[in-house]
């Protein structure tokens, strides 16, 4: 690329530049295998001690660093095993190191995690000079930023800070160009920046997993540049690391800097003339390097400011088109052409087939019908916003495709169904127990945590319900179908519609009355989720004892009666009451019909992992009435507020009794 072949040129004007002044470069300050950060992923599930998982692991780790999984430039990949005990590895060394140093780094990287990480399926520890992952499903090609971490110096900049942040954008975005467009043995840069005005030099170094696309490279690196701008763009030295990529700068040479350019070495015996003549050649050539330089510089930050705008301009498209699209023949062939034998059910939008990729990967296939109700823009929607999330009780985005009529979404398949298959179901409920279903609760929670707060956008998701969400083989929870999410910024707090889409009883009563919606929205959903799980019963259909009643109605009714101990599903043999007891008035705590004494989801966290702390008493919730309704199209749905007084809302007709379109 153009920007590549500038940079290249620049330093290598500006290296030649400082041989001839004498200037000397020193060797990489490689760095002690200590400081280590290691993260053990609890989300992937546990094996047990003997089990086969373990040995494939251990077998994997002892054989990963061998020649034929070696790229030749430090990147390591395998996988070793069949179906739920197959296990993956990644390692991947940093691009300046020697060989030795790198197996040196890997092998005693390996030695350790599985001590750190005792019994875990999946884990990753990142050292200043190698990063090692392993997992129980597949990584290789896959952008993932979360686990992640960052550290920097707490010495910051005390003087020229803009011309410092300036410098190390300016820095970082040509190294993100560089190692992106680098090919697929290494993606790997590092340079150097002076800060004007100040003694400080900066060296920076960044990094992707190899196999990545460009783009992915990219957005990685994106992800990674935001997170450095939010936590430090002050401090003199940073480091941020994710599984697929990370970044680092420091006030010192920390890195072999023959990897910036190499310098083309001088015959033996040859000097650099002296004396008066040699001096005035001198002058000539940084005369003319330096104007070159200069140009060289402007031209640059034009370019990449260019390029930002652009960038900037085209945030909102679908994400890497080209690493994302799946064509239909090879849709079709993993799912024997969309037969009824591998269909797994039917939402609002399409069907969901089980297919199987040509590399024995297991999908499931989300095909929408041609008369949906989800257009272009809703397509677009749920395929960027799933792109650019990462979280373990969130459903992975493989792919799409988009041709002719057919529009196809490719997810990571979770062999349990959906959280309705077991909850509504007596005989599969039965054996659900009480600590399978506080994980199903909690990993829920979790997952609306970093759609609220914790990723980089702001998603309000806007159909939480229990069909979508799906479990995994060690049940764990993972929040589905985003074709209705709306994306905020992050210091946003509320939005406004007038098509109200959702699912009657999980809807919040001031969305479903005058369109307003929040991240209170979901924790309203949340809360008639808890409810049902606590019951095992629908929110729309609870029975006690012979009569069909309003869930939330006869949870507010229990509350206030001190018997809500009713509540619980008699088919729940065994655990802690008082845990069970402060979910259900956590559940409570999110239902309540003023907006403001809803718990944030960092509350609602909070509250369920400490039982220490003292909860808020609930308020009335926001409840729909039962009975009486009748189907007719004229037949307002009713919604009674704490006064007592009916407040009329959308108009109920058969065909939107359960799923409302606008």
């Amino acid at each position: 690329m153009v920007s590549s072949r500038v940079i290249r040129l620049l330093f290598l004007c500006t290296q030649i530049l400082l041989l001839i002044i004498n200037v000397n470069f020193t060797d990489a300050q490689l760095e002690p295998p200590g400081n280590s950060v290691f993260q053990c992923s609890n989300g992937e599930g546990n094996y047990t001690t003997g089990s086969t998982y373990q040995t494939n692991l251990k077998s994997l780790l002892s054989t990963l660093f061998h020649a034929n999984n070696n790229n030749g430039y430090g990147f390591y990949n395998s996988s070793l095993g069949v179906n739920n005990d197959r296990v993956y590895a990644i390692g991947l060394c940093r691009g300046d190191i020697t060989k030795e140093t790198c197996g040196t780094c890997l092998s005693d990287t390996a030695k350790g995690l599985t001590n750190n990480c005792p019994n875990q399926k999946a884990a990753i520890e990142w050292l200043p000079n190698c990063m090692l992952r392993y997992s129980n499903r597949p990584i290789y090609g896959i952008m993932e930023i979360y686990p992640a971490y960052s550290t920097w110096n707490r010495l910051n900049v005390s003087t020229g800070l803009d011309a410092f942040n300036q410098e190390v954008s300016r820095l970082l975005n040509g190294l993100r160009q560089e190692a992106a467009t680098g090919g697929d043995l290494r993606k790997f840069a590092t340079g150097n920046a002076s800060i004007p005005s100040s003694n400080l030099k900066i060296y920076g170094l960044v990094q992707c997993t190899p196999e990545l696309p460009e783009q992915r490279c990219i957005d990685c690196l994106n992800y990674a540049f935001g997170e450095s701008e939010s936590c430090c763009s002050a401090s003199i030295s940073m480091r941020i690391a994710t599984p697929s990529c990370g970044l680092r700068y420091e006030n010192y040479t920390f890195f072999d800097v023959r990897t910036e350019i190499p310098l083309p070495t001088p015959p033996a015996g040859t000097a650099i003339p002296g004396g008066k003549k040699s001096n005035t050649s001198r002058t000539v050539i940084i005369t003319v390097v330096t104007v070159v330089s200069v140009v060289l510089i402007v031209s640059i930050c034009v370019y990449l400011r260019v390029k930002k705008i652009k960038a900037n301009l085209g945030a909102d498209e679908i994400l890497n088109t080209e690493a994302l699209q799946f064509d239909l023949a090879s849709i079709r062939t993993a799912t024997n052409n969309f037969s009824e034998a591998n269909k797994l059910g039917r939402g609002g939008f399409g069907t969901v087939y089980r297919g199987r990729l040509l590399n024995q990967e297991d999908i499931a296939v989300k095909r929408l019908s041609r008369d949906s109700a989800q257009g272009d823009i809703e397509f677009k929607n749920e395929v960027t916003l799933v792109a650019k999330l990462q979280h373990r009780n969130l459903v992975r985005l493989l792919g799409f495709c988009l041709e002719g009529n057919e529009r196809v979404l490719i997810y990571e398949f979770v062999p349990n169904a959906s959280l309705d298959h077991f909850i509504f179901d007596p005989i599969k409920r039965e054996h659900l127990d009480w600590d399978s279903r506080y994980k199903i609760i909690l990993g829920i929670g979790r997952g609306l945590l970093y759609l609220h707060e914790d990723s980089r956008l702001r998603i309000i998701h806007r159909d939480m319900k229990a069909s979508n969400i799906l479990l995994d083989a060690e049940m764990q929870p993972k929040i589905a179908d985003f074709g209705m999410a709306r994306l905020f910024d992050l210091d946003q707090t509320q939005g406004d519609t007038s098509r109200i889409v959702g699912t009657y009883g999980y809807m919040a009563p001031e969305y479903v009355m005058r369109g307003h919606f929040s991240v209170k929205s979901d924790v309203y959903s949340f809360g008639v989720l808890v409810l049902e799980i606590i019951t095992g019963q629908k929110n729309s259909s609870f029975r006690h004892g012979g009569n069909v009643e309003d869930l939330l109605s006869y949870a507010w009714k229990s509350w206030k009666e001190d018997t809500a101990s009713n509540l619980i599903d008699p088919l729940l043999k065994s655990g802690s009451k008082p845990e069970i007891m402060r979910c259900v008035h956590v559940g409570l705590l999110c239902v309540q019909q003023n907006i403001a004494d809803r718990p944030t989801m960092a509350a609602v966290i909070l509250m369920l992992t400490t039982n220490s702390l003292d909860l808020p008493v609930p308020s009335q919730p926001a409840f729909f009435m039962d009975g009486g309704i009748e189907s007719s199209s004229d037949t307002p749905l009713g919604w009674k507020d704490n006064s007592g007084v009916t407040r009329l809302s959308l108009s109920k007709s058969s065909s939107v009794k359960y799923l409302l379109h606008g």
